[in-house]
Formats: structure tokens, sequence, C-alpha cells
């Protein structure tokens, strides 16, 4: 009996959790809802900045390479001379190249090639009117008669031979640029053989 009164002189201690009520429940659920868009617009906005960048990158690559429009080059190849008529005439057979360094093709004009020894015009040729593709080299072979009477003792012909073409290029029928190209070729001839030496371009 002690033992029961001694009991009942103490009540039971609550709960130590409380069971939540439906408000609670909801304001809780509210918050997690609120943190999750959250996180779903930052994913967004991460997700866009990225692409962005992504395309700020292909742009640039575009315009540095594309888009960057080069001079083409020209050149003399596979010169060769042949005797004519023992006058001192010699026919000068070689091919030009016309180097095409873009994403466009390069379309010029006729220009007149001058052939020199030292300052005096020996010969002349045409380089027609022509179009060179989008990275590569276009190729017109030409034929000339040449004077060496103006040449020296030596047996050796220097010769120059200078051109100039103009031109566009053109870059996916939008761009038209023009541009220029500069040929300044030297070589050297001898006579007694009649074999070209020493061929170079700029």
């Amino acid at each position: 009996m002690a033992a029961e009164k001694y009991q009942q002189g103490y009540p039971l201690a609550p709960a130590s959790v409380m069971p939540r009520s439906d408000e609670e429940s909801a304001a809780f659920r509210t918050i997690d809802n609120d943190e999750l868009k959250k996180k779903k617009r930052l994913k967004c906005f991460v997700y866009i900045a990225l692409f962005a960048v992504f395309q700020t990158i292909i742009i640039l690559v575009f315009a540095l390479t594309v888009m960057r429009i080069k001079t083409p080059k020209v050149r003399l190849g596979d010169v060769s001379i042949g005797s004519t008529n023992g006058t001192g005439e010699f026919r000068f057979s070689a091919r030009v190249l016309v180097r095409n360094r873009n994403f466009g093709h390069y379309k010029f004009d006729d220009a007149i090639a001058t052939i020199k020894s030292g300052d005096v015009t020996i010969g002349q040729f045409v380089i027609p009117e022509s179009r060179a593709k989008a990275r590569s080299t276009k190729r017109l072979n030409i034929i000339t008669d040449i004077n060496s009477s103006s040449g020296n003792n030596s047996g050796v012909l220097p010769l120059s031979v200078e051109a100039k073409l103009q031109g566009k290029v053109h870059i996916m029928k939008v761009i038209k640029r023009k541009k220029s190209a500069d040929m300044n070729c030297t070589m050297s001839i001898n006579l007694a053989t009649n074999v070209v030496q020493d061929l170079n371009c700029n």
C-alpha cells in the first residue's frame, strides 16, 4: 500500500514527442516544395549559362576560322624553257598556281604577268580569269616567247616574273571581300642547256 501511495504522488511525465498537427505538416510540406523549386530554378539557370558559354565558344571558333579571310598566294611551278628558231627567243612555259586558303572560293580577274631580265621586260603572258575553290589550289598553264638577247655573256639569264591578281573571296554566298594576290618569282636559265635553276617565289 505504501508503494502504491508513493507512485500515486508523482504524475506521469508528458510524452517528449508531440504529434504534429495537420497545419504543421502542411507548413513543412510547403517549405520542402519551395526548396525543391529553388533547386530546379538554380539548375535551369546553370544549364542556360552553360549553353550560352558553349554558343559563345562556337561563335568565336567560327569567327576565327571560317570568317577569317586570308590573302591567296600566287606562284609559278613546272617552269620549262625550249628554244624556238635560234634567234635568241625561247619558249617559256609554266604553271601558275593560285592557292586559296579560305573557306570560300576566290574569283579573280585576268591579269598580265611581266617577265624581266634585270630592268628590261623580255616577255609577258596573260593569267586568265578563273576561280580557285575553297581550300584548294587552281592550276593554270601558260606559254609565251621571251627574248634572251639582253642576257649577259655568262651563259646564264636571270629572270623575274611579276603579276598582281585582283579578285574577291566569296563565303557562303553572302560575304564578299576584295583580296589582291601578288606574284614575285625569280629564277635563272642556263642558256647552254635550257635548264631553269634556282626558282624562288615570294
